[in-house]
């Protein structure tokens, strides 16, 4: 069941359909991006409206493209799911694109996300933001 809910929230957010990616998300999500990720300055995010606005519209805002891709998810114990994938995407400033490996992990409580932390290589996404 918990792979089902995070499944159906990476695919909203392919799609764009972030009103259904915040949906999933517990009104207090503790929200936590990779330390020596840009986007941590504002952790931990709580509630998706932080989330909305500290990550995502930066994301959209920072980006051409912002793909995931190799998703895999794996079911855990104690109502967590860790999702493998990577991070395609091409930064608009400079042009720079970027292949990243990332590991999310997802904490759920009836088919509510409660917390997310993120495991991401926080060199290569520098490098791409400061050439």
């Amino acid at each position: 069941m918990n792979t089902t809910t995070i499944d159906n929230l990476y695919k909203a957010f392919a799609t764009g359909d972030i009103p259904t990616v915040l949906g999933i998300m517990d009104a207090s999500i503790i929200w936590n991006e990779a330390e020596g990720n840009a986007y941590a300055d504002g952790n931990p995010y709580i509630g998706p409206e932080a989330v909305l606005n500290g990550v995502f519209a930066r994301i959209g805002a920072e980006h051409d493209h912002f793909n995931l891709t190799n998703i895999k998810l794996h079911n855990m114990e104690n109502n967590q799911v860790l999702a493998t994938l990577r991070y395609h995407a091409k930064v608009k400033k400079n042009g720079e694109e970027y292949d990243a490996q990332v590991a999310h992990l997802w904490t759920l409580k009836k088919e509510k996300v409660i917390a997310f932390q993120q495991y991401v290589d926080t060199k290569k996404l520098n490098d791409a933001f400061n050439k």
